[in-house]
C-alpha cells in the first residue's frame, strides 16, 4: 500500500496528518515571497514538515485509507503497521524513502530522521493556478537628471527688448486696429456657428419625421404569418452537493468557459462553481452529494486524466 497518495489527499484540508508509530506530515502557511537576487515571485504556499516525535494514532488517516478502500477501520490500521513495519526497514538499511510531491526521508549519521521537504506541489487551496514566475529588472527613466545637468551647464537668461520711441508708437496703433479686426472676426465666426448649428438641428429634426412616419406607415401595411412552433422539451439536471472536484481556477473567465466546453467533450458534467477568494474563477468536473461518492471520483479523475485535481468542499450559493 502507497501511505503517500492518501497523505498528499489529507494535506490539502489538514495541517497535521500523523502515520501511526512513524511520525506526523505537518504543514504550515507561508505568505508570498519575493527573491531580490533572481528577481523571482512565489506564490503564497504550504510548508511541510516531519516531526518524528508525534506518532499517536488519530485515526484521521486510518479513517480516510477505510473510507476510500471501503475496508474496515481495523483492516486499515494493520495495512499502516505493515506498511510502517517496511519503511522503518528501509531506514535501517540506509535508504532514502522518497514520499511523491511530499519529500524524502532518510537517517543521518547520528541514527536520527532527516526530512527534505518537496516543493513540486502547493497544498495551499487558496493559491491554486497560482505559479512561480521571474520579472525583468526595472529599470529607471533618468531624463530628469540629464536635464538638470544640462541647466547647470548652459544658463538660460531673459534679456528685456529695446524699443524705440518712434518704433513704440507705431506699433501701438497697429496694434489697436489689430484687435479690431480681430473683435469683428470673431463676433462673426461666432454668428456663423450659431446660423450653422441651427441648420443641422432643423435637418435632423426633419429627417426623424421622415422615418418616424415611413415605419408608421409599413407597420400598417404589413400582415403577419405567424406559425405556432412545435414545443420543446428539455431535461436538464442540474447538479447539487458541497463536495465538488476542481480542474482548475483562472483569472480570465473566457479561459473559464473554454474549459468547461473542454470537459464537456470529454465527458464529463463541468460547470463554473464561482471565484475564490483571489478571484479566480473555478472550473468543476462534477459536483457530489456523497464525500465517499466524491472521494471514489477523484480517485479516478487523478488517475486517468488530472493528477492535480483537488476536492472542494464548499455550500454553493
Amino acid at each position: 500500500m502507497q501511505l503517500e497518495t492518501f497523505i498528499s489527499d489529507l494535506l490539502y484540508r489538514y495541517e497535521c496528518v500523523i502515520v501511526p508509530d512513524f511520525g506526523a506530515f505537518l504543514t504550515e502557511r507561508q505568505s508570498a515571497t519575493v527573491n531580490e537576487t533572481t528577481n523571482s515571485f512565489y506564490p503564497p504556499r504550504k510548508i511541510i514538515a516531519f516531526n518524528e516525535q508525534i506518532q499517536n494514532n488519530d485515526g484521521l488517516l486510518a479513517r480516510y485509507i477505510a473510507d476510500v478502500e471501503k475496508i474496515p477501520f481495523e483492516v486499515a490500521v494493520k495495512k499502516i503497521k505493515k506498511r510502517v513495519k517496511v519503511l522503518k526497514s528501509y531506514l535501517t538499511q540506509g535508504e532514502t524513502i522518497s514520499f511523491h510531491n511530499i519529500g524524502e526521508i532518510i537517517f543521518n549519521a547520528e541514527g536520527k530522521i532527516v526530512f527534505e521537504p518537496s516543493y513540486s506541489l502547493n497544498y495551499l487551496t487558496d493559491a491554486f493556478g497560482l505559479s512561480q514566475f521571474e520579472s525583468e529588472v526595472v529599470t529607471r527613466e533618468v531624463h530628469k537628471e540629464t536635464v538638470a545637468a544640462i541647466e547647470e551647464v548652459t544658463p538660460i537668461t531673459i534679456t528685456q527688448e529695446k524699443r524705440t520711441a518712434t518704433g513704440s508708437s507705431t506699433n501701438k496703433g497697429y496694434l489697436k486696429y489689430a484687435a479690431v479686426a480681430l473683435i469683428a472676426l470673431t463676433l462673426g465666426g461666432v454668428m456663423a456657428s450659431k446660423y450653422y448649428v441651427g441648420e443641422i438641428e432643423a435637418h435632423n429634426q426633419l429627417a426623424q419625421r421622415k422615418a418616424a412616419l415611413q415605419l408608421e406607415t409599413k407597420i400598417q401595411e404589413a400582415t403577419f404569418s405567424l406559425n405556432p412552433l412545435p414545443a420543446v422539451t428539455l431535461n436538464v439536471t442540474k447538479q447539487t452537493g458541497n463536495y465538488h472536484i476542481v480542474a482548475g481556477a483562472f483569472r480570465v473567465e473566457d479561459n473559464c468557459d473554454k474549459k468547461v466546453a473542454q470537459l464537456k467533450a470529454d465527458g464529463f458534467s463541468a460547470r463554473k462553481i464561482g471565484a475564490n477568494r483571489y478571484g479566480l474563477h473555478q472550473v468543476a468536473y462534477a459536483s457530489y452529494e456523497s464525500r465517499l461518492e466524491a472521494l471514489k471520483a477523484l480517485r479516478s479523475i487523478k488517475t486517468s486524466h488530472n493528477k492535480d485535481a483537488w476536492l472542494l468542499v464548499q455550500k454553493l450559493d
